[in-house]
């Protein structure tokens, strides 16, 4: 951590003590660059993202940016002192993108008020705005791209469109780990797709991803989002615990966090949380209850527990937790 903080400059705050939900996913530099975001200090945060060479890496911390609150306040500040540098364009684009997310809200379309609808737009519009001038500017970015696609979900670009955005991305890094999950969001029933299109891009995004990859992951993710949509119905019952489900998963995971070469790269935990949702309610439970203890109490992340108990998801957590642990004590 020394590397990142000049001298006489406040250390970044301790991790949580206890269960808790960590923005940061347990990851110390996060926690830095965070702390540097809240106190708007960008020559710190400029310092810090200049340093990230790893494609991944670096839209994981972008990421971590854009999740802090009131950044639209003051990054105008950073972008007119450095016009010549993208990076201060980047941080307000992916900013824009959660702060759009943020005025529509977690419900679905039909049951959002029009208002809300409205303001989203406009600050989606203002966030792609934002990364295609970056994409623009810097032929060799990845990070604008990937979340453009993102935009892209939000603006209701079509499939050819999105397409076109997701292959600038692979063109540069053809295993990129943002990108292709928000492809997959974009593939969801529940956005521009459908649950066919959907697992047909995660199997093959899982088919063609090596060993030891987080790509794997995407197999968990889709059928997250179908076990999801099925709720809305009533239908959701019985769907993960069929056995050519729980075997498709446990294949997955074992291609990716089960795998000798898999890597604990930043922003590791959500994979693992998705993995141990998943896996617990396909009756995989030794495999759940192996990630489960990986997680412990310092690497919960929001999703996927926010996604079924949008108010505690750190209690679902736990409740969930508890009770396969008292299932495997009993055993």
């Amino acid at each position: 951590m020394g590397l990142f903080r000049r001298k006489n400059e406040p250390t970044p705050p301790p991790p949580p003590t206890g269960p808790a939900i960590d923005s940061c996913q347990g990851d110390q530099a996060a926690r830095f660059l965070r702390a540097a975001m809240e106190r708007r200090d960008w020559p710190t945060a400029r310092d810090f993202l200049s340093s990230i060479t790893d494609r991944d890496d670096h839209a994981f911390y972008l990421s971590i940016c854009a999740d802090v609150p009131g950044v639209q306040d003051w990054i105008r500040q950073w972008v007119e002192a450095e016009p010549q540098s993208t990076l201060p364009r980047l941080v307000q684009g992916v900013h824009a993108v959660y702060w759009a997310w943020e005025a529509r809200g977690a419900d679905y379309a039909d049951r959002t008020p029009q208002a809300q609808l409205e303001l989203f737009f406009n600050r989606v519009v203002f966030a792609d705005n934002c990364l295609h001038e970056v994409a623009e500017r810097d032929p060799y970015d990845t990070t604008a791209r990937a979340f453009l696609l993102n935009s892209g979900i939000g603006r209701q670009v079509d499939l050819t469109e999105q397409g076109r955005r997701f292959t600038e991305v692979l063109k540069r890094h053809p295993q990129h780990k943002w990108a292709h999950g928000a492809m997959l969001q974009y593939l969801c029933e529940k956005w521009h797709g459908s649950h066919d299109q959907m697992f047909a891009f995660a199997r093959h995004t899982s088919h063609n991803a090596p060993p030891g990859s987080p790509l794997h992951g995407a197999i968990a993710e889709a059928h997250i989002e179908k076990y999801l949509d099925l709720g809305r119905t009533g239908a959701a019952a019985g769907y993960l615990e069929q056995p050519e489900v729980g075997a498709e998963l446990l294949a997955a995971a074992e291609r990716s966090v089960f795998h000798p070469a898999y890597q604990r790269r930043p922003g590791w935990p959500r994979l693992h949380n998705s993995f141990a949702f998943v896996l617990h309610r396909a009756d995989q439970y030794q495999a759940a209850y192996r990630l489960y203890k990986e997680i412990g109490d310092d690497y919960i992340t929001e999703h996927p527990w926010d996604y079924y108990n949008t108010e505690q998801p750190l209690d679902f957590f736990l409740l969930n937790r508890q009770t396969l642990y008292t299932w495997i004590e009993q055993q």
